[in-house]
């Protein structure tokens, strides 16, 4: 992969940076210790990357230049018209890079060339993806001391996906590889068994309207709260375990405890799970705080691009594509 804007001759790092679902997500009551973490969540989820995926191309700048970024939809990205409109400054990747120049306390200067496929705030991860490829490509163009626990220790100030993505891997060219649990607040991450074959294909489903992970953490404190504000819930996270150890993604054993928040912050999300339900008859899965749905094809790859044919024509303001669990 080359960039014919990039300057000539300058070691570059290509990478894919995978979305991901969740296949299982229990969420724990706030914390309430009067700490940093006062407030936050801890979860347990059965998380796997998914072969939709962002493309990264870093370029290593003389050191005397100054850093560029451009961030554009790739020409088959599923929602291009999606507007890309926040700050460079706020964008992941640029933070993870940010981030680096800290840590060794020096100027590490890039060009940038990140081109999104995975959708903005829909709950696949993909902002966390384009982070940890940032970290690696720039630790690896710099030949910065700092082994892929270091990158990990460093992640989790930018969220708390971002770890999974830099799990031990031997192929750097593509993060994530393979399921695994996550745990407290992001920082334990347990590979757990490949999926099987059998299990592997999905449909997504991706609404055209986000849902924010603050509002929806918001409607989860509220749910689980009674009208005497104590906290009736149990977190579920041995089941998320129970659910990965098998390697079997079964419909009807799936579950997430943001869905039912998502949905009461933005109903519409409830409406396209309704229609769904009323063109094919199934319930469709929500990942992360939503928006973003999936549907397990046992029947293989064959039954996805159907499906997704499918709903792609039914459904108004959403797109749906096949996709596979890496």
């Amino acid at each position: 992969m080359t960039d014919s804007s990039a300057p000539a001759g300058r070691p570059q790092i290509a990478l894919n940076a995978h979305a991901k679902v969740n296949l299982a997500l229990a969420v724990g009551a706030p914390i309430d210790d009067d700490s940093e973490r006062d407030g936050m969540h801890p979860i347990a989820t059965w998380m796997a990357p998914i072969d939709l995926a962002d493309e990264l191309l870093v370029t290593r700048l003389e050191d005397d230049r100054l850093s560029r970024y451009a961030i554009l939809w790739h020409a088959d990205a599923p929602q291009p018209s999606a507007p890309i409109d926040w700050s460079v400054r706020d964008d992941l990747a640029v933070r993870a890079h940010l981030l680096l120049e800290r840590e060794v306390g020096r100027s590490l200067p890039v060009q940038l060339k990140l081109d999104k496929r995975i959708p903005v705030g829909g709950g696949l991860g993909g902002g966390s993806s384009d982070a940890a490829s940032m970290l690696v490509a720039v630790r690896d163009l710099f030949e910065l001391d700092l082994s892929d626990g270091d990158l990990r220790e460093l992640a989790i100030q930018l969220g708390s996906d971002v770890p999974f993505f830099l799990q031990d891997r031997e192929d750097r060219s593509s993060l994530g590889p393979g399921p695994a649990v996550i745990e407290g607040l992001g920082e334990r991450c347990t590979p757990v068994r490949p999926v099987h074959p059998s299990s592997a294909h999905l449909v997504l489903v991706l609404p055209e309207f986000g849902c924010p992970t603050g509002g929806v953490y918001r409607a989860f404190d509220h749910l689980i709260t009674d009208a005497s504000g104590e906290t009736d819930h149990v977190f579920r996270d041995v089941e998320v375990h129970k659910l990965a150890s098998t390697g079997e993604v079964r419909s009807s054993e799936l579950f997430n405890d943001l869905a039912a928040p998502a949905q009461q912050m933005q109903p519409k999300l409830s409406a396209v799970i309704a229609n769904i339900e009323r063109a094919i008859g199934a319930t469709a899965q929500v990942t992360g705080s939503g928006s973003s749905l999936f549907l397990p094809c046992p029947g293989g790859e064959v039954e996805a691009e159907l499906l997704a044919q499918q709903l792609d024509s039914h459904l108004i303001g959403c797109r749906a594509i096949a996709t596979r669990l890496l």
